[in-house]
């Protein structure tokens, strides 16, 4: 981008960013993490260059509803809408005009929740209005070029049908996929057959016609002088015959990047019609905008797994470079994916317990509310409480919502096999000969030697051990950072009832 305007600004003074949006379905993570990426690359931008920027959010609600989305209510009434521009589909929740202004209010109350800078733009207004039509126009009189950049991407029979140009039925509204039947250039119409046959001419502007998918991206690009969009794996193709498109048009494609998709659980990928994955206000009800942005900035070009088991360890990484990032020269704060998170503005946190230790007190206490984890955590860290770290309490709201969520369901406690059971055992002697206020690197050290004391065949085995057998889990934080924090008393009490054949549940 800086190479792109070397020699000053573009003549509209200033660069512009885009993240395009389908209100298709409830907004998912993919329409975020496109925007706070992009936000990134702006910000960096903005470093490196005096030219002001703007970033624009732009919903294609022009888009007809191609199909219901299967987790939204009332789908029988919203079937009799099909193929109409979303922005005149009710909204089946009722609390908005259209289905893609409900979907467009959630994604801007949360972009602003986040304290992103943008401009909303709706692709009905912008058509509506006439902010497209000089593009409208230059399509129109470029059409066998623009047809013909199209025209071998598509299958025999799409061919003989295909135009750029979707035309709004007048008698019903309907977005319709028609063949053109007659063109006039000169005076900017077009020519087709509504669905019961009769032809009607339209003007290109005003909002009479949209454009097909990849043809609209160019579009846009053009109408708007978008300078910068990144877009999925998946519409590589698509940016490049858009990209021809705008060429034609007489101006340069915006500079790019492209990113990998997010996948559910099962490897899927994540749709917004299917509602499978994360969606945002799932990942806000158990960890912190800041985290969720650490998941977006963090291997890109990589395929990653979205769901919910990936919150507590993200939510520890984060505050992990957020404390790294205060120690360190201004050649390694810019490499700290901290930076780019808080956009150079990277808070100060003095976090005495990791989230997943709290999420470990929360299993072994049975704590129900924060007053019990205080109760702890001032012992473990004297003078610590909600006043002195707000941070941390907030911390303890996502931990106990997110064990009670997920967590206790799946609990699982096992008895300890023979070679565990003596273990556990010399375990508790070796508690038993440590003062009560031993921290957590000295218990760790008794934990690693009770281990040692038995043939497992890895230390990983033994640790594995203790937390099915103490906490009906597979794994967690280090051990010993989990005694100094849940007592050494109330831990060989644990181990004792572990011993005495009693379930810690």
């Amino acid at each position: 981008m800086v190479k792109r305007y070397k020699d000053g600004p573009p003549s509209k003074g200033y660069v512009l960013f885009e993240t395009g949006y389908g209100p298709s379905g409830l907004p998912h993570m993919g329409t975020f993490g496109e925007v706070v990426r992009t936000s990134m690359v702006r910000h960096a931008f903005s470093l490196l260059s005096d030219i002001p920027t703007k970033l624009i959010c732009f919903s294609d609600d022009m888009d007809g509803l191609r199909k219901v989305p299967t987790n939204i209510p009332n789908q029988d009434a919203m079937a009799a809408h099909l193929g109409k521009p979303l922005s005149v589909v009710p909204d089946p929740f009722g609390s908005h005009k259209s289905f893609a202004a409900h979907n467009n209010a959630r994604l801007c109350a949360f972009l602003d929740q986040f304290g992103f800078d943008y401009e909303f733009r709706s692709a009905t207004d912008c058509y509506r209005s006439g902010a497209m039509d000089a593009t409208l126009l230059k399509i129109l009189r470029n059409y066998e070029k623009v047809i013909n950049v199209v025209l071998p991407t598509l299958g025999e029979e799409r061919r003989k049908t295909y135009c750029p140009f979707l035309p709004l039925s007048p008698k019903t509204g309907a977005v319709l996929q028609v063949p053109l039947e007659e063109m006039d250039a000169d005076a900017g119409t077009v020519t087709f057959r509504d669905e019961d046959g009769a032809l009607f001419t339209v003007p290109v502007t005003g909002g009479h016609v949209k454009c097909q998918w990849k043809v609209d991206w160019a579009m846009r690009w053009d109408a708007l002088d978008v300078d910068y969009e990144m877009a999925g794996k998946d519409l590589i193709d698509s940016v490049k015959l858009s990209s021809a498109i705008r060429r034609i048009l007489g101006s340069r494609p915006p500079e790019g990047f492209n990113y990998e998709l997010f996948l559910d659980e099962k490897g899927e990928k994540i749709s917004k019609s299917k509602g499978n994955g994360l969606t945002i206000e799932d990942w806000l009800a158990y960890a912190s905008p800041e985290s969720l942005s650490l998941y977006m900035f963090q291997a890109p070009r990589k395929a990653k797994k979205l769901y919910f088991d990936v919150i507590p360890k993200t939510v520890d990484e984060y505050y992990s470079f957020v404390e790294k990032f205060h120690g360190e020269d201004a050649e390694a704060q810019l490499k700290n994916p901290a930076w780019h998170v808080h956009l150079g503005d990277v808070p100060q946190f003095n976090l005495p317990v990791s989230f997943s230790l709290l999420l470990n007190l929360v299993s072994a206490s049975h704590a129900h509310d924060k007053a019990a984890l205080w109760g702890f955590v001032s012992r473990y860290a004297p003078g610590a409480s909600a006043q002195t770290h707000p941070e941390l309490d907030r911390l303890m709201g996502y931990a106990l919502r997110y064990y009670k969520d997920f967590v206790a369901p799946t609990k699982s406690f096992r008895a300890p096999t023979d070679m565990e059971r003596a273990a556990l055992c010399d375990l508790l002697e070796r508690l038993d000969r440590l003062p009560l206020d031993a921290d957590a690197q000295t218990i760790q050290t008794e934990v690693y030697e009770s281990g040692k004391s038995q043939p497992f065949d890895t230390l990983r085995d033994w640790f594995k051990a203790l937390y099915e057998t103490l906490l009906g889990q597979s794994q967690g934080p280090r051990f010993g950072g989990f005694v100094a924090l849940y007592g050494l008393e109330n831990t060989k009490t644990l181990i004792a009832d572990v011993l005495a054949g009693k379930s810690p549940s």
